[in-house]
C-alpha cells in the first residue's frame, strides 16, 4: 500500500508477531502512507529476527519515498510480557525470547527513538484512539493470531495493571488437561483457539485419517497453511475445517462472556489475522456463544464486533505509541529545562 507522503513529522509502527512482521509509515495525523511485510522466521533467533525487522523498516520507508532521518519516532508491539520502560521483551513464548532489549537494539541500529509495548495492548491503542475515537469509557479487545492477547481500556485509559501483564488473556487456563501451550501451561485459551491451535488440530485430525479440502488447496503435507486457506476450505464444504473453526469460535465466545462478566466493557473488539480472515465464519458463533453464557445483563447493550482496522490495528497503535511517547519525552525535557532556567 502506498499514498503520496504528506508533510512531516512521520512515525513508523511495527507489529511483531510469531508469523509475520508488518511495518507501517504514518503522517502526523496517523494517516497510513505505506506498509511492508516480511515473515518473522522466529527459528533464526533474536538476532535473525532483529535483522528482519530492520529490513522491513527500510523497505517500508523506501516504499513511501522517504528517508530514515524523516522518521521522528518508532513504535513496536511485541508479543508476550514486555517492560515498556526499559524497552525489554521479558518473555515471548511464540518467539522463544527471554530478556531481549529490543527497543535499545533497534534504536542503536536506526539512530532514532524506539518505544516498545505489548502487541495486543498496542493494537488496542490503535483501535481505541483511531477507530473508536477515544469514546467508550471501558473497552475490551481480543486479538486472535499466532497467539491470543487482549487489550483493556478502563475509565478511558489503557490498563496494564501493577505488573504490566494485564491483558494476557491468551494464558487463562481453560482446560488443565488440555494441549500444551508455549508458555509451559496446559489448556490455555491460546492453546485452544489461536491460529497455531487451529492448525495443530487440523494436522492432528488429518493424521488420524480425517478428510479435508485443504489437501487440494495446499498439497498433501499442509506445510504452508494460512488462515485464508481455512476460509477457502469451508466455502468448498469442508466439514472438518468448519467444525474446528466453529469450536475455536465457541472458545472465543466463552472467553468474551467470562471477561464481560469481570470487566463490564461498553464494546468488545475482535481483531488479529484469524478474525480478519475468518470474520464471517466465526463472528456469529462468537456473539451467540458470548450472549448465551454471560451473566444476565452483562452484555446488554454491549457491541461485539470485528475491528475495521483489521491487520493494521497493530501498526496504527504502534505509531500512536511512538507519537505519544515522543511528545511526552519532549514535554518532560522542556519542563526540566524550564525549571533549571528558573532555578
Amino acid at each position: 500500500m502506498q499514498s503520496t507522503p504528506t508533510k512531516p513529522p512521520f512515525y513508523l509502527g511495527i507489529d511483531l508477531g510469531g508469523t509475520k512482521i508488518l511495518a507501517g509509515v504514518f503522517d502526523s495525523q496517523l494517516k497510513l502512507i505505506g506498509t511492508y511485510k516480511v515473515s518473522t522466521k522466529a527459528s533464526r533467533g533474536p538476532s535473525g529476527v532483529l535483522g528482519r525487522i530492520l529490513r522491513c523498516i527500510e523497505d517500508a520507508i523506501d516504499e513511501c519515498d522517504l528517508k530514515m532521518n524523516q522518521i521522528s519516532a518508532i513504535g513496536i508491539g511485541a508479543p508476550g510480557s514486555v517492560n515498556s520502560g526499559k524497552g525489554v521483551v521479558n518473555f515471548a513464548p511464540n518467539l522463544g525470547w527471554r530478556g531481549i532489549p529490543l527497543a535499545g537494539n533497534l534504536s542503536k541500529k536506526l539512530n532514532a527513538p524506539v518505544f516498545l509495548g505489548n502487541d495486543c495492548s498496542v493494537s488496542m491503542l490503535g483501535v481505541y484512539h483511531v477507530e473508536l475515537k477515544s469514546k467508550p469509557a471501558n473497552a475490551l479487545g481480543l486479538f486472535i493470531g499466532t497467539g491470543i492477547g487482549g487489550g483493556l481500556v478502563i475509565g478511558g485509559e489503557p490498563y496494564r495493571g501493577f505488573t504490566g501483564c494485564a491483558g494476557e488473556i491468551g494464558h487463562m487456563v481453560i482446560d488443565r488437561s488440555g494441549p500444551l501451550c508455549g508458555c509451559g501451561n496446559r489448556g490455555c485459551f491460546e492453546a485452544l483457539a489461536s491460529r497455531n491451535a487451529l492448525f495443530n488440530s487440523i494436522r492432528k485430525a488429518v493424521e488420524q485419517g480425517k478428510k479435508t479440502q485443504l489437501h487440494e488447496i495446499l498439497g498433501r503435507d499442509l506445510k504452508d497453511m494460512r488462515s485464508g486457506d481455512l476460509r477457502k476450505a469451508i466455502r468448498r464444504g469442508d466439514r472438518l475445517v468448519n467444525r474446528l473453526v466453529r469450536e475455536a469460535a465457541e472458545a472465543i465466545g466463552l472467553a468474551v462472556s467470562n471477561l464481560a462478566n469481570v470487566l463490564g466493557p461498553e464494546v468488545v473488539i475482535l481483531g488479529g489475522g484469524v478474525i480478519e480472515a475468518l470474520e464471517h465464519e466465526m463472528l456469529p458463533t462468537i456473539i451467540r456463544t458470548a450472549r448465551k453464557h454471560a451473566m444476565p445483563g452483562a452484555l446488554t447493550g454491549v457491541e461485539i464486533k470485528a475491528s475495521v482496522l483489521g491487520d493494521h490495528a497493530g501498526i496504527t497503535g504502534a505509531a500512536y505509541l511512538a507519537r505519544a511517547e515522543l511528545q511526552a519525552h519532549r514535554s518532560k525535557a522542556h519542563n526540566t529545562l524550564h525549571s533549571s532556567g528558573n532555578a
